[in-house]
């Protein structure tokens, strides 16, 4: 079975993200990028999957700018066998939107017929958390999403997700889309024998011309504002104090 891992560059989740100051967008100038977690967690997923013989290979697949390139050679050294790069973007500030990557997604997979697709569940530069859910309605594949625990079994892949209450175990039928979360896995660090060996993997470049894709956005960013500063605590002198607070300043009784 092959499996494909989208991956995608994002600020490194390390680092405290600035605003323009005229509010069209982030500041990207001399930040350091590196790969969504959520994708991270689905390469190490995909690795254990081969390191069980329940794989053969490993495609990592990364849509937008050029840079991409070093996200790929960390999948690579991380245990993928290949990458695709699909240069949708000269701009670091321009971000593909879901719709486009997974429509170019389809045409990848449509071209390496994989078993078995793991996305990271989000991106935590956009928070979308759709284009998995996208690729699966244009292929007409089973989906599962939010993914903590995941097995192979024969034809089927038997997902526990995380939904609101608790944990919830679904078996879908393969080819299947499956976009994990955070307790998966934790992913390994690439050594440094593999990440020189990562440098002469074959990479791929394409373009969205290649699979007959127009990336033209759909949205448009009105405007990007940092969060607003949350307000100091007070100290209450009882309960019933604390109560009408609660009630009468907080609104949530």
């Amino acid at each position: 079975m092959k499996v494909l891992v989208p991956v995608k560059r994002v600020i490194d989740y390390n680092v405290k993200v600035r605003v323009k100051a005229d509010g069209t967008g982030v500041d990207l100038a001399n930040v350091k990028m590196s790969m969504n977690p959520f994708d991270e967690i689905a390469v190490e997923q995909a690795i254990r999957l081969k390191e069980a013989g329940q794989a053969a290979e490993i495609v990592a697949v990364s849509i937008g700018v050029k840079q991409a390139q070093e996200t790929l050679r960390t999948a690579l050294a991380m245990g993928a066998d290949r990458a695709i790069l699909v240069v949708a973007s000269e701009d670091v500030n321009t971000d593909i939107e879901p719709l486009a990557v997974a429509k170019i997604l389809k045409a990848v997979v449509e071209a390496e017929a994989p078993g078995l697709v793991l996305c990271g569940k989000q991106a935590i530069d956009n928070d979308m958390n759709a284009t998995g859910q996208m690729l699966s309605a244009l292929l007409g594949w089973s989906q599962a999403t939010y993914a903590s625990e995941l097995a192979v079994e024969g034809d089927s892949a038997v997902v526990t997700r995380e939904v609101d209450g608790g944990l919830q175990t679904i078996k879908v039928k393969m080819p299947a889309i499956v976009t994990v979360d955070l307790r998966l896995n934790e992913p390994r660090y690439a050594s440094l024998p593999n990440i020189m060996k990562a440098k002469k993997k074959p990479l791929d470049e394409k373009t969205p011309a290649d699979f007959g894709v127009d990336t033209a956005p759909r949205l448009t960013v009105v405007s990007t504002a940092e969060p607003a500063e949350r307000k100091a605590g007070v100290m209450v002198g009882s309960i019933d104090e604390l109560v009408g607070k609660l009630k009468d300043e907080a609104g949530v009784i």
